[in-house]
């Protein structure tokens, strides 16, 4: 009985996600309609699925880190840099992709 449970944990083991992993999977999330962007500049969740949410929290730590600095450097606050960013990130989001609007989820 231990060598089969040992072996069903093995067959389940959880792939750790880095940065550079959501990196690459956030183009992919983003076409299926699981990610969108929102006005506050960072990642939201639309469809839990998958890795989603996983990948909308590494990359909007290290999106936080960098409007971090950025606030620090331009001596302003982070809720305004946080503010330019998403209204960068919606103009810029595709046709068909989602962001967030008034609180509710839109196709663009």
């Amino acid at each position: 009985m231990p060598l089969l449970l040992a072996s069903s944990l093995l067959s389940t083991a959880v792939f750790a996600m880095d940065l550079n992993d959501a990196m690459s999977n956030l183009g992919p999330a983003k076409s299926a309609g699981l990610l969108g962007e929102q006005p506050n500049g960072y990642l939201g969740v639309v469809k839990a699925q998958g890795n989603a949410a996983e990948i909308a929290r590494l990359i909007n730590e290290a999106r936080r880190a960098e409007y971090q600095r950025l606030a620090k450097n331009n001596n302003i606050q982070l809720a305004d840099v946080e503010t330019m960013a998403g209204k960068k990130a919606l103009e810029k989001t595709p046709v068909g992709q989602y962001i967030q609007l008034n609180g509710k989820w839109l196709t663009k």
